[in-house]
This record gives C-alpha cells, sequence and structure tokens, in this order.
C-alpha cells in the first residue's frame, strides 16, 4: 500500500519569540516493511537545519529560527511504501531471554523507569500472566488484550506527561498511556519492549485518493527474536496502514517535535493530520 502523509503543526506566541531551537523527528523510517518514497520537512520562518541520526536510528532534523518571530508553521510530508508481513509465531524461551545475547544487547528497553512503571495492582497481574503463559510472546499478547479491556480510550483524558500508573488508576488514556502500560509489563516480565511512533490509516478498507483526517499514532514492539509489533489501542497487529517514524524506550525518545524558545511568555500549538492512500 502506497501512503502519503502531511503533518502540519503550528505555533503561535503570545508576542515575539526571538529564538526557537527545535528537533523534529518526523521523517518515516526505511526498512524491510516500508519505503520512505518521498519525505520533506518545511518550516516558516526560514531556519538553520542539520539532520542527523539519533541512537535509537531515527532520523533527527534539527533546526532554529532566531529571526523575532510570532507563529511557526512545521510542515512533515512523505509519501511511503507498505508491505508488512505477518508477525512469525511466538518462538523464544522464558530461558532464551536470559541470555546475554538479549539482556546484554537489549538492556536499554529493560529499564522501569517512572514513565512506564506499573503500579502495585497491575503488576500483580503481570505476573498471574507470566506464570500462566507457557512462551514470552504468549504473554504479551495477553497483556495488550488486557490492556485494551481495561483502559477507555479518551482523548484529553492524559497528556504527554502523564505516568502509566496514572492512566491506569483512572483506567483511561491515549495511544501513548496503553502503549507505556504495555511496556512497563513487558519490561517486569523481562521481555525487551519498545515504543515506536508513527501514523495509520484510520480506515479498514482505505479509498485510493480520499483524503481523510489522521493522527500521530503509538504502538509497541517486544523482542521474540525479532521485533514483533501491535498496537494494544486497537488489539491487532500493525498492517499496511502503519507508517513508522521512530522507535525508542518510550514517548520521550520519539517526540514528533521538541525545543526551546526564548522572548514570548506563552504559546499555543495545533496540529493536522491528513492521510491519503495513493496506491
Amino acid at each position: 500500500m502506497q501512503l502519503r502523509v502531511v503533518h502540519l503543526t503550528r505555533y503561535e506566541y503570545d508576542g515575539k519569540a526571538v529564538a526557537s531551537y527545535n528537533q523534529a523527528r518526523m521523517t518515516p523510517q526505511t526498512t524491510p516493511e516500508q519505503i520512505a518514497v518521498h519525505t520533506r520537512l518545511e518550516v516558516t520562518p526560514k531556519p538553520w537545519t542539520y539532520e542527523y541520526r539519533d541512537y535509537f536510528g531515527t532520523t533527527v532534523t534539527a533546526f532554529e529560527v532566531l529571526d523575532p518571530h510570532e507563529a511557526m508553521t512545521v510542515t512533515a510530508t512523505c509519501t511511503v511504501q507498505t508491505n508488512r508481513p505477518p508477525t512469525p509465531k511466538p518462538s523464544i524461551s522464558w530461558e532464551g531471554l536470559t541470555g546475554p545475547e538479549v539482556s546484554d544487547r537489549w538492556t536499554e528497553y529493560l529499564t522501569l523507569p517512572e514513565t512506564v512503571a506499573p503500579p502495585a495492582d497491575l503488576a500483580e497481574r503481570v505476573d498471574a500472566i507470566r506464570a500462566a503463559s507457557e512462551l514470552p510472546g504468549l504473554a504479551a499478547r495477553r497483556l495488550c488484550a488486557l490492556v485494551n479491556d481495561e483502559v477507555e480510550y479518551i482523548p484529553g483524558a492524559t497528556d504527554v506527561h502523564t505516568r502509566a500508573a496514572e492512566a491506569w488508576e483512572q483506567r483511561a488514556g491515549v495511544c501513548q498511556d496503553m502503549v507505556h502500560l504495555v511496556i512497563g509489563g513487558l519490561r517486569q516480565m523481562r521481555i525487551p519492549a519498545r515504543y515506536v511512533s508513527g501514523y495509520f490509516h484510520p480506515h479498514p478498507q482505505p479509498t485510493i485518493g480520499e483524503t481523510v483526517h489522521g493522527e500521530s499514532h503509538a504502538w509497541v514492539e517486544w523482542w521474540d527474536n525479532g521485533w514483533h509489533p501491535f498496537d494494544p489501542t486497537n488489539d491487532h497487529e500493525p498492517c499496511d496502514r502503519y507508517v513508522v517514524l521512530a522507535t525508542g524506550r518510550d514517548y520521550h525518545d520519539v517526540k514528533p517535535l521538541s525545543g526551546i524558545y526564548s522572548g514570548s511568555s506563552t504559546s499555543t500549538m495545533s496540529v493536522e493530520v491528513e492521510v491519503t492512500r495513493l496506491g
């Protein structure tokens, strides 16, 4: 499937910003499952830019705007060809996770900071899932089902600073929170797990040429003799309607836009995402 995504972010300041320094992680990856056919990042006012790959392999565009400005617009446009085969069946054993080829190689995906750490009651249920699962991959799918069943998707219920434990307590959140909950549970079981950011077309059977409203999205991948993706928010494996932007330990490693500015005391941000199936 070929998809075009246009992601527009606009900042408006209460006064003038005299300097703005930013990083954008808005360029899709090229992998065996997807090819970034065309990518473009446009910033207004015109900035100085520098591109590099971060520790996790994500393309980062660093840019700065030094001229005084009352607004800034960042538009990322991409065309991506996707071809995602079905995920292999679970194969790694619990013992296989303990060897250095897994625990040492993926050590950064086994940490439990406050952002993803499960609260006590969820931790008990995670332990029960592990005890009842013959293979780690089976436990991972059961954990995803648990989070999907018990956490309601409610836009605005949380923000980017909300910890997984808070989302679990209120049983409400967005895709970021569900992914953090799953990541925390997987790591408690000593299954390496990482956060994936990107986009997906919301229609199960997209019409060629039709542009629809979309959003930035997130899902999880865990290690099972290879990275196995799953979307706990929608309770299914990512298919050709998904586009990967970045991977990392949690949301803080994959923020689409982050930065600082000086001058004006306050700012507002608006985001629009449009997705079109091209073929």
